[in-house]
């Protein structure tokens, strides 16, 4: 097989092109790393080596574009990849190749959630929730739920705006149930409730 010509099609897409008729995406970086020029030949096992660099490479590309978009965690950007229709194994050593690079950060992005979470009112359960939802290893929790503020004024807040009258019993309730589907334990909320003068009732 011979390289009958090298199609630059963005700044690092490069189109090569085969006397066959076939055509292959690749890089500038595939082409330099694998040394193509228009004219060279390509045995089977060179041949199998440019689709398999180019099809890893353009992978790679796409982690990059995705996670300039938004932050996520590897597991979401892997899990990304595959909806993209990129190879799982192409999907995974992408994703190892942003750790090594340190372009994905799970810790850091554990943090980022539990801050997030935690500044709109919401619990640690809640935010355990948040964390298994978007793939982060568990072993990362505990760190990231280090740095959640003091739900206190929060839980003061949340219970300030709703509870107009602290002797109504069923709006107790709605307010504990509320704030139990935040993410505050019933220790958390029956301390909060009693701030209040209000004694709840045992759940």
């Amino acid at each position: 097989m011979t390289v009958t010509a090298l199609r630059q099609t963005s700044p690092d897409g490069v189109t090569v092109c085969l006397s066959d008729g076939a055509e292959i995406r690749a890089t500038l970086n595939v082409v330099a790393d694998l040394r193509l020029y228009v004219g060279c030949e390509l045995e089977e096992e060179a041949l199998r080596k440019l689709r398999e660099a180019s099809s890893l490479a353009l992978t790679k590309k796409r982690a990059l574009e995705l996670l300039s978009q938004r932050t996520m965690s590897g597991r979401e950007l892997y899990d990304k990849l595959l909806r993209k229709g990129e190879a799982e194994e192409n999907a995974a050593a992408a994703v190892r190749w942003l750790f090594d690079n340190r372009l994905l950060d799970d810790e850091g992005y554990a943090a980022a959630v539990v801050r997030h979470y935690a500044a709109k009112g919401y619990g640690a359960g809640r935010i355990r929730q948040e964390l298994f939802r978007r793939g982060i290893e568990r072993e990362l929790w505990d760190a990231a739920l280090e740095e959640q503020p003091d739900g206190r004024e929060q839980l003061d807040k949340f219970i300030a705006a709703r509870l107009r009258d602290p002797k109504d019993r069923e709006q107790v309730r709605k307010v504990s149930a509320a704030l139990f589907r935040r993410g505050f334990s019933w220790e958390e909320i029956r301390s909060a409730l009693r701030r209040y003068s209000v004694e709840p009732e045992d759940e």
